[in-house]
């Protein structure tokens, strides 16, 4: 059995959004999309997924530890879950329009978090 191979992705902010770009780039142990937004898998996430091979994973149904996410996609307005991923550490992508903000605006940086992210964010990066 070879090992899985995984591709890179570029993520960028969409109108009125801030951040990034972030590159995704899954690897074995580190490959979880993790979808954060409300159950289920987002469209952002699947996408991101289908395209570097990453493993689609809803946040909201299980867990998995900081450490196997290759990125977090959240839907928050901007209070608590837009800084917990970034806090630990965690590329976050929010489909909303946020910037920094709420108690944790200080871990949220432009080199880990992304917002107003959409379908047409997502780039392939061909190596």
């Amino acid at each position: 059995m070879s090992e899985k191979q995984y591709k890179r992705v570029k993520v960028s902010a969409g109108k009125r959004g801030w951040g990034g770009p972030l590159i995704i780039a899954p690897k074995p142990g580190k490959d979880l999309i993790y979808s954060v937004t409300g159950g289920g898998i987002h469209p952002v996430a699947q996408r991101i997924a289908d395209l570097t091979g990453g493993t689609p994973f809803d946040g909201f149904r299980s867990k998995a530890g900081f450490d196997e996410i290759a990125v977090a996609v959240i839907d928050c307005g901007g209070t608590a879950r837009v800084g917990v991923y970034p806090m630990k550490g965690v590329l976050t992508i929010d489909i909303y329009a946020t910037k920094p903000s709420g108690p944790l605006f200080r871990f949220i940086k432009e080199d880990l978090f992304v917002s107003a992210v959409g379908l047409d964010q997502i780039e392939l990066l061909e190596d």
